[in-house]
């Protein structure tokens, strides 16, 4: 009988170890089982930490964690983005990838590689524009040409930085007989400034980073480099389509992890980033920032996008380099 009755016990404390430890493994898996950083590569107030925040406001309530979020500005992007992959590969830091960035990785010496990282979904997609203030010299893309074309290179675009879109593009349209000058800012609202101040006559930019601007007339788009108008309120703005100019160069903002992230993380992350594109809310984040509808790209499909994008970037940068 004692011997019966210490066979049952050695069950029973085998199977309240086997829970025990099973608790602890559960435990363990847990994610975020910590608080969670979101690297924003570019000072506040701009799109890409506009899109961070409201990213990481998504995740935070999503995945029941808190989300800090750190604005690390500098080299078009790529400081805040090597600070992310140089953190431990476990999902608890991810950081925003812009287009600008993106330009970086098809530079031969990028200190940014996509493939160091994992894209867990686009979340934007916009035409990008150069516009002008308001009640400046400039009141269309004609007047801008016209003068460009009377005194090259005396017409100044602020733009974001070295090897960035804003730059390749402004280098393309030297090769169309559009000699201007670009003046780098790493702060947005420095680049904004610039044109509502007069120091710069140009500004390179997406509709949605400047709506108040606009919506104010402060600012006025003059050119789009997009294959086709706009819809409303820029119907009657031309775009680079109408003057044959082979340049778009969209911009494109995406949330990234590091590439050996754990796969069930991964997938965690990109499924918490998919049910935020499906909310009605973000339907309206897109339609406020005047970017394409569909703008969502989920992480089955991102990687090979901005790699798509990557190899236009490549294109346009030998056409200029000719």
């Amino acid at each position: 009988m004692r011997q019966h009755i210490r066979h049952i016990l050695a069950c029973g404390m085998t199977a309240v170890m086997a829970v025990a430890a099973t608790g602890v493994f559960a435990q363990a898996e847990k994610f975020p089982s910590k608080p969670m950083n979101l690297i924003v590569p570019w000072g506040p107030g701009g799109g890409a930490d506009i899109m961070g925040r409201l990213a990481a406001r998504w995740i935070e309530s999503d995945l029941k964690t808190t989300v800090v979020v750190n604005n690390l500005p500098g080299a078009t992007g790529s400081i805040g983005l090597r600070k992310m992959v140089s953190e431990p590969a476990d999902g608890h830091t991810i950081g925003v990838l812009t287009g600008d960035t993106l330009t970086m990785a098809a530079l031969p010496g990028s200190p940014f590689k996509l493939g160091e990282t994992r894209t867990l979904g686009i979340m934007i997609r916009q035409a990008s524009g150069l516009f002008a203030k308001f009640d400046g010299p400039y009141k269309s893309w004609d007047d801008v040409v016209a003068a460009a074309k009377a005194k090259p290179g005396t017409i100044s675009v602020a733009i974001t930085g070295a090897n960035s879109p804003d730059e390749l593009t402004i280098k393309y349209l030297e090769t169309k007989g559009i000699r201007m000058i670009t003046v780098p800012y790493t702060k947005p609202g420095e680049r904004y400034v610039s044109v509502l101040g007069g120091h710069v006559d140009l500004l390179y930019e997406q509709a949605g980073d400047v709506r108040s601007h606009i919506d104010s007339k402060a600012m006025r788009p003059v050119l789009f480099f997009a294959p086709k108008r706009l819809a409303e309120p820029f119907a009657d703005v031309p775009v680079s389509a109408d003057y044959g100019y082979d340049v778009l160069l969209p911009q494109t903002r995406s949330i990234l992890a590091h590439a050996k992230t754990d796969p069930k993380r991964l997938e965690a992350l990109s499924a918490s980033l998919a049910r935020w594109a499906a909310t009605p809310e973000f339907a309206k984040y897109l339609k406020d920032q005047y970017a394409e509808p569909d703008s969502f790209v989920p992480m089955a499909n991102a990687q090979s996008f901005l790699e798509a994008e990557i190899q236009s970037f490549q294109k346009i940068n030998s056409i200029v380099n000719k």
